[in-house]
């Protein structure tokens, strides 16, 4: 199996935004319209996508709506949302909308239940998103830390049928650090669910690596900044997932 890249796009205010390790104080404009950008990906050959309601993730609903209908609407791909994404009839209405899969954060810490229903109810459907911050899980737009350990929190979903777990190292989000490989790997190997990397991808290295760990259970990569700044092509990347596999 081939490592999936998903070029991000990050919804503050309407507007394509990446921040700097979470940071709603430390964003980056990058384009005012959001489906021009899910476009300008696929054209690149991306099927999948991933999209963040940034303004929902706070708020714990959508606030970005709009901008991510237009996204939906536009992109002939797999469309992957997170954000805000916390009850029953947000992730039933954006499954009605199009959207291919849920990502659900702060609610998987919280209302575990919540999560394990959804995952049952569609299956294939519920990522559960692992953001670390020193190795415990963080949760409401990474503003909190818990005192729950990353390993302790995908295990507790191992037999619910989520789909996979997007682990995000939060301290190198946004930063072009690199992405915590080793870190990745370990969830991986914790645990029996696929695993897709996020935080910190800084180039075309990230992805080769990644890309050789596909038979452990790395699923994935999420990138935005590197692709925003042209450190990163998204042919270049997409090519070397599918030699890898």
């Amino acid at each position: 199996m081939s490592l999936i890249v998903f070029p991000a796009i990050d919804l503050k205010a309407g507007q394509v935004v990446r921040l700097a390790e979470g940071d709603m104080d430390r964003a980056t404009v990058y384009g005012d319209d959001p489906a021009a950008q899910a476009l300008l990906f696929a054209e690149a050959g991306a099927q999948h996508l991933h999209v963040v309601d940034l303004d929902g993730s706070f708020a714990g609903r959508a606030v970005n709506a709009d901008a991510v209908e237009r996204i939906v609407a536009a992109f002939p791909g797999h469309v992957q949302l997170g954000g805000g994404i916390r009850n029953r009839e947000a992730v039933e209405r954006w499954f009605d909308l199009g959207v291919s899969r849920i990502v659900i954060g702060t609610a998987a810490l919280k209302d575990p239940e919540f999560v394990k229903a959804a995952a049952r109810d569609f299956p294939g459907g519920i990522v559960v998103a692992v953001d670390a911050r020193d190795g415990f899980v963080a949760t409401d737009g990474w503003a909190e830390k818990s005192d729950m350990p990353v390993a302790d929190l995908a295990r507790r979903f191992e037999d619910a049928g989520v789909a996979s777990l997007l682990f995000t190292d939060v301290g190198r989000d946004g930063l072009l650090k690199g992405c915590n490989i080793d870190a990745t790997l370990d969830l991986a190997r914790a645990t029996n669910i696929p695993v897709i990397a996020s935080g910190g991808v800084a180039g075309i290295a990230d992805i080769r690596v990644l890309s050789l760990h596909t038979e452990e259970g790395i699923e994935g990569v999420i990138t935005g900044r590197a692709l925003y700044d042209g450190r990163l092509d998204l042919k270049a990347a997409l090519a070397i997932a599918r030699a890898a596999a």
